[in-house]
């Protein structure tokens, strides 16, 4: 045979080699990736003639639901609630695809499952129509409301869990949107919908509670104190010397208190009570850059967040990446320390709950369209960063800045809580007003964590409690001052 034929049958061979290589790979191993795709028309086509299951809240609530069309055969999806829910169902949109638990949840809501029988097999084959899987969530619908109200139209984000068992009660992102619009099945009025949310300078699409990122200022003592508790640097009753600003090693610069406020002698407890940036960036430079960070990763900054929806990791920078002065700065929450509201409520919910975080989680349970419970869901330990010891003297430490500190603001009759607030300086604007709290202290229930973006006044530390705290106060008494009042 001439060799010029045999290298084109070689060719011809290895090209239909690629060929079935390449057809093989779309049809086995990328089609649940490639069906699923957000912006994949198709498969959103298919998907809307079929009765998409609800998503509920544990209360009964319907959040999300699905009704039938008047043309096309199609499913509509309906947000009853409109915007209070929408940072955790997302949207449902033929033009724009999916987010929130939407995405997330996308095949168990379409009622997708593993082949397990013979019977699910011929199912599939005939690509017989089934109505969708309904999630029951973990969120309280009357708190998820009292929080938004309590938010008001402050821009910002909140987080309400359980810490003993990681349950996310309340998650509010502001502002908000109301997705009705992107499910509407009329084109004209999702695009409309759509390039006014992508155009507005306040980014409601974004949820500011997962996937934003702020300094958390003084609500990050919290993390410093634990390191020094824990390291055996500090005791409630050591004593420092506040002059109203710290020289920073290595340079000119000064780390002042609010103010240029000057503390004289104070020891440890009250150093926390009353947020002393001066007490707080010495006991940074002794504890160093490595066990600060150390102590950072133990709750979870840096890692990522095993969480049903994504979340951005919150960051500290590496070790090696921090000088002296830097790690002064960054035991205050300053610097480089960028933490997401999720992330502040859980290192909250660490301290509540004998120092152990809980995997956050927000579907308590998949039920099919009959109402059997397919898959429930339970909390587990994610992560123990402090003894219970330490989160034993922290608890007293917290409730001291409530009773009588910065956190004053939070205070309850009849409820104690533990608090820490927090006022970020930010490259622009007023500060961030943070607060995070739990409560009942002696016996935690929630654990919150609120920031209100630029709510605070310029040279005041007091910001977190006047601006943050008030709304901590509203979730608290709403969760629990019902039940301690009878």
């Amino acid at each position: 045979m001439n060799k010029y034929i045999r290298h084109l049958i070689l060719l011809f061979s290895l090209a239909f080699i690629v060929l079935c290589m390449n057809l093989t790979y779309l049809q086995v191993f990328a089609a649940q990736r490639i069906a699923s795709h957000p912006r994949n028309i198709r498969g959103m086509e298919r998907e809307l003639t079929i009765a998409r299951g609800a998503i509920l809240s544990s209360d009964g609530q319907v959040l999300a639901e699905s009704k039938k069309a008047r043309v096309n055969r199609r499913y509509q999806r309906i947000y009853p609630q409109g915007k209070i829910f929408a940072s955790l169902t997302g949207y449902y949109s033929l033009r724009y695809g999916r987010s929130g638990l939407e995405a997330a949840f996308n095949d168990h809501l379409l009622g997708k499952r593993e082949i397990s029988s013979f019977q699910d097999y011929l199912k599939l084959l005939m690509k017989e129509e089934k109505a969708g899987h309904t999630l029951i969530l973990t969120i309280d619908s009357r708190l998820q409301k009292v929080t938004a109200k309590a938010m008001g139209d402050q821009r910002g984000a909140a987080v309400v869990l359980n810490p003993k068992t990681g349950e996310i009660l309340a998650m509010v992102s502001n502002p908000s949107y109301d997705p009705n619009p992107l499910a509407s099945l009329n084109i004209e009025r999702e695009n409309k919908a759509w390039n006014e949310l992508i155009q507005d300078e306040a980014k409601p699409l974004l949820n500011r509670a997962l996937q934003e990122w702020y300094p958390p200022g003084s609500a990050f003592k919290l993390v410093t104190a634990s390191a020094a508790l824990e390291t055996g640097l500090v005791e409630p009753s050591t004593q420092f010397t506040c002059t109203g600003r710290l020289t920073l090693p290595l340079t000119r610069h000064t780390l002042r208190d609010f103010g240029g406020k000057s503390h004289g002698k104070i020891d440890f407890a009250h150093a926390l009570e009353v947020s002393c940036n001066n007490t707080f960036g010495q006991i940074g430079l002794k504890l160093g850059a490595k066990k600060l960070v150390n102590y950072a990763e133990g709750f979870g900054i840096n890692l990522k967040v095993p969480f049903e929806l994504p979340v951005v990791e919150s960051k500290i920078p590496e070790a090696h990446e921090i000088d002296p002065p830097g790690t002064a700065m960054s035991a205050i929450g300053q610097k480089d320390v960028r933490l997401t509201p999720l992330q502040m409520a859980l290192v909250a919910g660490s301290i509540a709950n004998q120092g152990v975080i809980m995997r956050p989680y927000v579907v308590k349970e998949i039920r099919d369209y009959s109402g059997k419970i397919l898959r429930r869901f339970h909390g587990e330990e994610w992560l123990r960063p402090i003894s219970p010891k330490t989160a034993s003297t922290l608890t007293e430490l917290m409730k001291q800045v409530v009773e009588s500190g910065t956190g004053r603001g939070a205070g309850l009759k009849g409820i104690s809580v533990a608090g820490k607030t927090g006022t970020a300086q930010v490259a622009k604007g007023a500060p961030h007003a943070w607060f995070v709290c739990f409560a009942p202290a002696d016996d935690p229930q929630i654990a919150v964590a609120v920031i209100v973006e630029n709510g605070g006044s310029l040279g005041s530390e007091a910001t977190g409690g006047r601006v943050a705290a008030p709304i901590a106060k509203q979730i608290i008494s709403a969760a629990l001052k019902n039940k301690y009042d009878r």
